[in-house]
C-alpha cells in the first residue's frame, strides 16, 4: 500500500498537468482574494479568510476530480490494473494505496494557501489579528471535505476506463452531495423534511466545521461518508471478471 501511495503521488508530478492544476488554483484563489471586488480581502475592512474558504468548496468541486481521474480509470485503460491485482495485495490495500494518495496530493494543493494566512497575520493593522482558531477550523473542513470528495472521484474512476467521464461524474456527484441537497430543502414541498435534507448535504457540516467548533456529529459524517464512497468502490473492482 505505501508502494502504491509514493508511486502515485511520483506519477502524479511527472506530468505537466499537476503543477498545472495547483497553478489555477492559486491562481483563482488569489484572484478572488485579493483583486475581486467582491471577494477581496482589501474590501473587508477586517483580517479574515472567509472569502477563500467560501470559494475553495467550489474550486474543489474540479480540482479533486482531476487529481483523481485517472487513479484506477487510467490503470484500466492501460491493462496494468490486472497485473497491479495480481500482486500479493487485496482490493482494500490498492484503493487506501490510491486513496491515501489522491489525498496526499489535495493537501499538498492546499499547503501555498497558508501564505494567505501568514499574509493577513504580518499585514493588519494590528500585526496577529485574525481569528486563527477559526481559520485552523476551516481548514480541517478543507481537509475533510478534501476526503469526501476523493472518495467520490476514487469511486467515478473505477467505473471505467475512461478519464474524461470519470472527472465529469465526480463533478456532478461532488456538486450534488455539496450543495444539491440544499437546493430539494428550499423546494416548498418539502418544507417539511428541509432541515433533514440539509443535513443530508455536506455544505451543512463543512460549515459548521469552519466555525472551529470541531462537533462529532460532523466528524462521523465526514468518515460515514468517505466510508460508503470507498466500499462502493471496492464493490466495482471487487465485481470486475477477468
Amino acid at each position: 500500500m505505501i508502494s502504491i501511495l509514493f508511486k502515485e503521488i511520483s506519477g502524479f508530478f511527472t506530468s505537466w498537468v499537476a503543477y498545472l492544476i495547483m497553478a489555477a488554483f492559486m491562481l483563482v484563489t488569489g484572484l478572488f482574494l485579493w483583486v475581486f471586488p467582491d471577494s477581496s480581502i482589501l474590501d473587508y475592512g477586517y483580517a479574515g479568510l472567509d472569502s477563500f474558504f467560501n470559494i475553495a468548496p467550489y474550486l474543489f468541486i474540479f480540482l479533486v476530480p482531476a487529481i483523481t481521474m485517472r487513479a484506477i480509470a487510467e490503470e484500466k485503460k492501460d491493462g496494468t490494473f490486472e497485473l497491479l491485482a495480481t500482486r500479493p495485495l487485496s482490493d482494500w490495500d490498492i484503493l487506501f494505496g490510491k486513496f491515501l494518495a489522491c489525498l496526499a496530493i489535495v493537501l499538498l494543493t492546499l499547503l501555498p494557501t497558508l501564505i494567505y494566512y501568514f499574509s493577513l497575520y504580518q499585514l493588519g493593522i494590528t500585526r496577529g489579528n485574525i481569528d486563527t482558531g477559526a481559520v485552523i477550523g476551516s481548514y480541517i473542513g478543507l481537509v475533510l471535505l478534501g476526503s469526501a470528495f476523493t472518495s467520490i472521484g476514487l469511486f467515478t474512476s473505477s467505473l471505467g476506463n475512461n478519464q474524461i467521464i470519470a472527472f465529469t461524474v465526480a463533478v456532478f456527484l461532488c456538486f450534488f452531495s455539496f450543495s444539491g441537497f440544499d437546493s430539494i430543502s428550499s423546494i416548498i414541498s418539502l418544507q417539511g423534511i428541509a432541515s433533514f435534507l440539509t443535513e443530508l448535504g455536506i455544505n451543512e457540516h463543512y460549515q459548521s466545521v469552519s466555525k472551529g467548533v470541531l462537533d462529532t456529529r460532523d466528524l462521523i459524517y465526514f468518515l460515514s461518508f468517505t466510508a460508503l464512497f470507498l466500499f462502493l468502490s471496492k464493490t466495482i473492482l471487487g465485481a470486475r471478471k477477468w
